[in-house]
């Protein structure tokens, strides 16, 4: 796709924050109060607020995105999603919890699960890597855009379309400043899975 991808017209909002641009190949967003992607597991909620901006896909596909945010409060997040709808989903990024920056991936099949790590990079810069393809979705992260090492494999609900594309949410506040770049939408790259290329 082109560099020009956040102009085009088949990019879907769901949740469209209230101050947001597109300028050639970046999208910028300010996310709007308690905002959320989240469905009943551990406190009993579901919330589908968060902002996303989905460009639709064939059944297999690779995504990448590159995100620049300031993460400080609590459960501040930004990074890469695919959606079916809204009980099947997969967000991937960072998200500030326990006083740090945490590389976080959130899938939900019904119920949403919850995986951190610490992210030992820089998190105001990263990229995120999702890849789609046979009921299975792999995840990557990358500090440099250049090595890309796993962060999940897991199943992931077969369709014959997904909407993919830029995520950020703060449940706890509002006004977080996120800029994407570099989106670009493939065939599924088809690499060994050790492959961090």
């Amino acid at each position: 796709m082109s560099a020009a991808i956040f102009a085009r017209q088949d990019g879907v909002w769901l949740n469209e924050p209230k101050r947001w641009t597109a300028k050639g190949e970046s999208l910028e967003l300010v996310t709007d109060k308690a905002t959320d992607f989240w469905q009943k597991t551990q406190y009993g909620f579901c919330r589908d607020s968060g902002h996303f901006l989905g460009f639709p896909t064939a059944d297999a596909f690779t995504a990448e995105l590159r995100i620049h945010s300031d993460f400080r409060e609590l459960y501040d997040q930004a990074g890469i999603m695919v959606r079916v709808d809204a009980e099947h989903w997969l967000k991937a990024g960072i998200e500030f919890s326990d006083g740090r920056a945490m590389l976080s991936s959130v899938l939900t099949k019904g119920q949403s699960d919850w995986a951190t790590a610490p992210y030992e990079h820089d998190s105001g810069d990263f990229w995120m890597r999702i890849t789609v393809a046979a009921g299975v979705v792999r995840v990557q992260a990358s500090a440099d855009g250049k090595t890309w090492p796993l962060v999940r494999l897991a199943p992931f609900t077969a369709a014959q379309a997904y909407l993919v594309g830029p995520m950020a949410c703060t449940p706890e506040r509002e006004g977080l400043q996120v800029t994407f770049s570099g989106f670009s939408l493939k065939p599924p790259l088809g690499k060994d899975l050790h492959d961090l290329g």
